[in-house]
């Protein structure tokens, strides 16, 4: 039989893991599964260039959330979360094999020097670059209209995207734009997504790592703050990493968006109404030209339509986190 010390060891040991997982499983679905009809309503806004309401706060997205569900049944918010999935998985696949048959760096090491950034950002560029077909397709499942959707398997994004690269598959009008116009504003994006989300998450981290060690806080600290120490900071650091990236590049995502799915015979829903659908018939010529026309057209503001749903989104996200927190320390201290 096992000392007592040795026993409270293991038992805590087993609520630590227990916790860890629990608390990165709540922090994924969050992120994932509840945050999507948000990401679709903020899609469709950013594509809608017939609309007047450009929903800026979470309660008018909220209100014509709730509208959509009632037309169209919970399907209409969840449309295409298979496929962003699979363009997660698809990312993650292209670096790795790229990075396997190329001298180019996956990580960066803490000696690091510009030739390794300029490696590593120039592997996140070609990985962007795999991907943007299959973007392109998912980009589409997500706004397509549930009325005049048919029922699309969950590898219809795979199809479609091996379609739009080689110039196959479903018929698209003359203002599709070519792959290669879309390079550079993909990549774009990318990159300052990453870049700005590793900053921020490194910053953070410091800031939050810093704090047990004040004094001799460390050292007292009951084994529930010790969890929360070391589950807590990185899952903060990624929330707000996240919520950083996507404030800052919002208008430089509508851009993108839009460029992606011109051409396309894509439907979406009225966003002004909450039923009926609309036609994309947009005529960019190219990035530049859509910034020009955003701005002429529907103002500044207008590269910030559907930024309601980002507000909703991060603070579900927030209060995810905070409820996990207040779970997690209320069974750990009637456990330890």
């Amino acid at each position: 039989m096992l000392p007592k010390e040795p026993m409270e060891l293991i038992k805590t040991e087993q609520l630590n893991r227990f916790a860890g997982f629990g608390i990165g499983l709540a922090s994924l679905f969050t992120e994932n599964v509840l945050a999507h009809p948000c990401i679709v309503l903020r899609r469709q806004c950013q594509v809608n260039y017939h609309a007047r309401h450009y929903h800026l706060t979470p309660f008018t997205v909220i209100n014509i959330m709730y509208s959509f569900n009632k037309t169209q049944g919970p399907r209409a918010l969840w449309k295409g979360m298979g496929s962003t999935f699979i363009v997660q998985g698809i990312t993650l696949g292209a670096e790795g094999i790229i990075s396997e048959f190329t001298p180019l760096p996956r990580e960066i090491s803490h000696k690091w020097n510009p030739k390794q950034i300029g490696e590593h950002l120039l592997l996140k560029s070609l990985t962007y670059i795999v991907a943007m077909p299959f973007y392109s397709a998912s980009l589409i499942e997500t706004v397509q209209s549930e009325i005049i959707r048919d029922g699309a398997g969950i590898l219809e994004c795979v199809k479609e995207g091996i379609g739009r690269a080689i110039g196959l598959g479903v018929p698209h009008s003359k203002r599709l734009l070519p792959l290669l116009s879309l390079v550079f504003p993909t990549v774009l994006h990318g990159v300052l997504h990453y870049v700005i989300s590793s900053v921020v998450q490194k910053l953070v981290l410091l800031v939050l790592k810093r704090k047990p060690y004040d004094g001799h806080l460390a050292e007292s600290a009951s084994p529930v703050q010790s969890m929360l120490d070391a589950y807590f900071p990185e899952l903060i650091a990624n929330f707000a990493a996240s919520l950083c990236s996507d404030v800052t590049l919002y208008p430089l995502e509508t851009v993108l968006h839009r460029l992606h799915v011109q051409g396309t015979r894509t439907i979406i829903d009225n966003t002004d109404l909450g039923y009926e659908v609309l036609p994309i018939n947009t005529q960019y010529e190219g990035m530049r030209d859509c910034v020009r026309t955003i701005r002429q057209e529907e103002g500044l503001l207008g590269f910030y339509k559907g930024f309601g749903a980002v507000v909703t989104q991060y603070t579900l996200h927030a209060a995810v986190l905070q409820i996990t927190k207040i779970i997690y320390s209320t069974l750990l201290q009637s456990g330890v």
